[in-house]
């Protein structure tokens, strides 16, 4: 009985390294496969806010600063972690699971109190993403939490700028860097614009962020991020994702009369400003037309830019009006005062509901807060662009926009100057009402 005893025990050892030996190899061909990297060569460089070494040499971890513990900074809105962490686990060392997850313990606690924003910066965008960022911080009441996506040589650009920001408890940030798959990458990268296609690949990077909205580095908030944020709870059990139209007047849309490609409903989707509820992304199986079987977020991508990358013209959007256009179901539109572009009044008026309302988001596309080609939105763009925190917003700041906005009237965009400002009174106003209520 003693010898039966003796072989069960030598058995169950064997199996039990052979368990433990088979774990050790699996984990080693996940950090061996391909899969993601940054684009630039300093790979070293972490997405930080703003750095405080630790007694160990070791970078503060992300997470509630001001606690004085863990060699943390002692600033609320200071967020810090490696940028690794925030990647698909096949590119962690041996390290990665127990980094993990002491990051995410000391982040999680945000999660339900904060308002997620993602802005993607590359080449000369630093002072138009900070002007954009600083829209939202004057008129939003729920504190944000940014996540800014920029190549390297900007970073210092944007601690420098948004560490001395007033209303620092207003919001929190973090720099990430560039990524994008190791296959074909490079292709990734220049679709376009530069980085632009880097939001294709937020839900897959950001896995422990519900829900966030996308905007690009030219959009200007005109009452606060909480509003659209609201859209969230308008989404029906299939909506993952809310945009505007391209075009309210098909006359002068491009996608139907230029595209060749599939795109959503009659004027095609603009992908400007994009909330989306990623954890329904990431779970959802996405009807295409490249096989029969559905496939999920990761998996629909690169297929899709291999068949239609000679058929696209605005890139990453294009891939957006392809995947919704087989997946209509899927999308929330939002009205055309919520992505407001040139193209709304340079052929005349053609956004109602802007006329009615006033304009809620504005998009310069196109450059125009850099030339003289659309004034009327320079003029907004400056007018945030040179507002000093913590002067009055009226006599700062609206008083001296509607001035120069008088001066646009020459223009189709021009003469309806008062919906540049219409929806802004009511947010200044807004403001100092919560003010007084000690809000």
């Amino acid at each position: 009985m003693r010898r039966y005893v003796r072989v069960a025990a030598l058995c169950l050892g064997c199996g039990l390294c052979s368990l433990l030996y088979g774990f050790s190899q699996l984990a080693l061909s996940l950090e061996q496969e391909p899969g993601w990297r940054k684009l630039q060569a300093q790979d070293a460089v972490v997405p930080v806010r703003r750095q405080k070494a630790a007694a160990g040499g070791r970078a503060a971890a992300a997470g509630s600063a001001g606690r004085g513990e863990h060699g943390r900074t002692s600033n609320l809105s200071v967020s810090y972690w490696n940028s690794y962490w925030m990647l698909p686990s096949d590119v962690c060392g041996m390290n990665c699971f127990w980094e993990a997850a002491f990051r995410y313990s000391s982040v999680k606690t945000w999660n339900a109190e904060k308002m997620h924003l993602a802005v993607v910066a590359c080449g000369e965008r630093l002072e138009e993403t900070v002007t954009m960022l600083r829209s939202a911080i004057i008129f939003s009441v729920k504190p944000l939490q940014f996540h800014i996506f920029a190549e390297d040589q900007l970073h210092n650009g944007f601690k420098g700028i948004l560490d001395v920001l007033p209303y620092q408890e207003k919001f929190n940030y973090t720099l990430y860097p560039i990524t994008f798959p190791t296959e074909n990458a490079a292709e990734w990268k220049k679709l376009f614009k530069p980085c632009a296609s880097q939001r294709l690949f937020l839900p897959l990077i950001l896995k422990d962020v519900d829900s966030l909205l996308y905007v690009d580095t030219d959009i200007l908030f005109l009452r606060p991020v909480d509003d659209i944020w609201y859209f969230l709870k308008k989404f029906n059990s299939t909506q993952i994702a809310a945009m505007a139209p391209e075009h309210e007047e098909p006359r002068i849309g491009w996608y139907n009369r230029f595209a060749r490609h599939p795109f959503y409903g009659i004027t095609g989707i603009n992908s400007g400003v994009m909330l989306m509820n990623m954890t329904r992304i990431r779970r959802k199986y996405f009807k295409n037309d490249m096989t029969t079987a559905r496939l999920r977020w990761g998996e629909i991508l690169m297929p899709l830019l291999k068949k239609y990358k000679l058929n696209i013209t605005w890139g990453d959007q294009d891939l957006l009006n392809i995947i919704f256009f087989h997946n209509p179901e899927c999308l929330f539109v939002f009205p055309c005062q919520w992505n407001y572009r040139p193209d709304h009044c340079i052929y005349g008026s053609n956004c109602q509901e802007a006329e009615e309302e006033g304009i809620f988001i504005l998009h310069g596309n196109r450059g125009v807060y850099h030339d003289d080609k659309q004034p009327a939105f320079r003029s907004v763009y400056k007018a945030i662009k040179n507002y000093l925190f913590g002067d009055d917003l009226g006599h700062s700041l609206l008083q001296p926009l509607e001035l120069e906005l008088q001066k646009t009237m020459h223009t189709y965009c021009g003469r309806i100057y008062k919906i540049f400002i219409k929806q802004l009174t009511k947010s200044i106003r807004d403001v100092y009402d919560r003010r007084s209520k000690g809000r």
